[in-house]
């Protein structure tokens, strides 16, 4: 159980934020969270004081400040303190409220009634420390094209969530009518987190198996072959993890690959080519991009 946390805040001009976001993502923050200030965007990110020393949080600093010189921002001010576990655990939900995204869903914090007087679909969250709030521009943009992929006529679709984090997208596919998610994720907490939401949201083990690995772990469980894969990490992550995805997909897969910089794609594209894989679409955000798979 961590009794301690870093809280790291970040106030930057808005084109600054995705790139914070993802600075915090690569140096292993949680419950992220954003909120505006005036004509600047506060950014915030939890991380567990037995993980960072005060060498590493000056270093996550001098990056975002190396961020903004080079795309011609004004430096940020970043600032951290110490905060104990039960403060962390409430503080970043202060900033957090519901949030409609795409045609379809509202994502819904737990700890809040549920909005009335709409059509779209509801997903109750608490990631606890898991990644995937929905805030995160990677995240909208893999809900906005599983709206694309998962509808109720398909109600036999089965997905594969690799790096769940906090269930948002195997959870996302079932609410919108696929029949079975398998979600995986390295870390016991996203693992965890995914659980207590697919719970949150009444989705039941015959819908959902959550463990934790990554795809080879999966691949073993596996009795049948996926009709979609999502996956929502970080490029390198998603390179290496290419070559098994025909371990787990059959000739009509598809594919929703995310937490891809746009400099990155062409780099990501090129490895889906050598294993037999084309990108369909690309969805840019910024300088985040989706890459929309099939099987060649």
């Amino acid at each position: 159980m961590v009794n301690s946390w870093w809280e790291i805040q970040v106030l930057c001009e808005p084109a600054l934020e995705d790139t914070v976001f993802w600075r915090f993502e690569t140096f292993g923050g949680h419950g992220t969270a954003s909120q505006r200030r005036t004509h600047y965007r506060q950014v915030q990110a939890y991380f567990p004081q037995d993980d960072l020393a005060l060498l590493d949080l000056a270093a996550i600093a001098l990056r975002i400040k190396q961020d903004a010189i080079c795309a011609r921002l004004a430096v940020p001010q970043t600032t951290w303190r110490l905060i104990d576990a039960e403060d962390w655990s409430k503080s970043w939900k202060d900033h957090w409220s519901p949030q409609e995204i795409g045609d379809r869903f509202i994502i819904n914090p737990a700890w809040m009634a549920k909005p009335k007087n709409h059509d779209r679909l509801v997903l109750q969250l608490d990631p606890g420390a898991a990644f995937g709030t929905g805030t995160h521009a990677t995240t909208q943009l893999c809900l906005e094209s599983l709206e694309m992929r998962v509808n109720q006529a398909a109600d036999a679709t089965i997905v594969a969530d690799i790096g769940c984090g906090s269930g948002i997208l195997s959870i996302a596919a079932l609410l919108l009518g696929a029949k079975h998610a398998y979600a995986v994720d390295i870390d016991p907490l996203a693992v965890r987190a995914t659980a207590e939401n697919a719970a949150l949201n009444h989705l039941t083990a015959a819908q959902i198996e959550v463990q934790q690995g990554s795809l080879d772990a999966l691949a073993k469980t596996l009795d049948q072959p996926v009709d979609g894969v999502t996956c929502n990490i970080l490029a390198e992550v998603i390179i290496d993890l290419i070559p098994q995805f025909n371990e787990i997909t059959h000739a009509q897969s598809w594919g929703i690959l995310s937490g891809i910089l746009l400099e990155q794609s062409k780099l990501v594209a090129d490895t889906l080519e050598q294993h037999g894989w084309v990108v369909a679409t690309l969805w840019r955000r910024q300088e985040w991009c989706c890459l929309n798979i099939r099987r060649s």
